[in-house]
């Protein structure tokens, strides 16, 4: 936590609703001045950034599409003219859509890919040259990863570069203390997750994780707040899998 509320910058990709906006609001209660980036959710990044204001924090929305280096170039500057230098990145933005591999469309590929590596590549890039010395990088990874399961090949191979970005970048930016890690959730109940899936899937993968139960958005959030805090400077290059268990 900041000993001085809104004193570190911290962007949050991805911020609009669900594990991003449960971030955001961690982060802002933790005393960061927060970057809520959306790609086409004004009506919900203006309304979270509304009430962490309202709360006491600093907040701005900006809107940004992670897979374009332009638009990710503009919103560190929008973060610098509005906040301050940055010390905290948070790589949430994703998309998924779970597909057999014989059955994915190129557009499909070309679109998990690059919003998932290429939109994670963008911002580490950015933040290599503009990040604040001492600073803290989280990316997003995914317990299927680690689970393999069936129709999840292209997705579970995008992050799977994310970890490996991770690893790396952890060990190029030596010197400029600033931590890089990932963290990977298991089956979380956000829109994204509900989406498609019938009851009964959804009983299905709550029971998966020994803690029977699906993941919070609450929960992510306070590993990506241990992450961005003081407490976590001898964690680095590490992937955190938060999934109860699961795998």
């Amino acid at each position: 936590m900041n000993t001085i509320r809104n004193a570190q910058v911290a962007i949050v990709t991805g911020a609009s609703r669900g594990i991003g906006a449960a971030i955001a609001r961690r982060l802002s209660t933790d005393g960061f001045a927060v970057v809520v980036n959306y790609a086409s959710s004004s009506s919900e990044a203006d309304a979270l950034v509304a009430e962490l204001n309202g709360a006491g924090g600093r907040a701005v929305a900006v809107k940004a599409d992670v897979s374009k280096a332009a638009e990710v170039r503009r919103m560190f500057e929008t973060a610098e003219q509005q906040l301050g230098k940055v010390d905290v990145l948070i790589n949430n933005a994703g998309v998924i859509k779970p597909t057999p591999l014989a059955d994915t469309s190129d557009e499909l590929y070309d679109r998990t890919f690059d919003i998932n590596v290429r939109g994670t590549f963008n911002t580490l890039r950015e933040a290599a040259g503009r990040m604040n010395d001492g600073g803290r990088i989280i990316n997003f990874s995914s317990t299927t990863v680690a689970l393999n399961m069936p129709g999840y090949a292209i997705y579970s191979a995008t992050k799977a570069a994310v970890e490996t970005f991770t690893h790396v970048f952890a060990k190029e930016l030596r010197g400029r203390n600033i931590t890089v890690n990932a963290v990977a959730p298991g089956p979380v109940a956000t829109a994204l997750f509900f989406d498609g899936k019938t009851d009964e899937q959804i009983q299905h993968f709550a029971k998966m994780p020994p803690l029977e139960r699906l993941g919070q958005p609450e929960d992510i959030a306070s590993v990506v707040a241990f992450l961005a805090s003081p407490a976590a400077a001898w964690v680095n290059g590490q992937v955190l899998r938060a999934n109860g268990g699961l795998a």
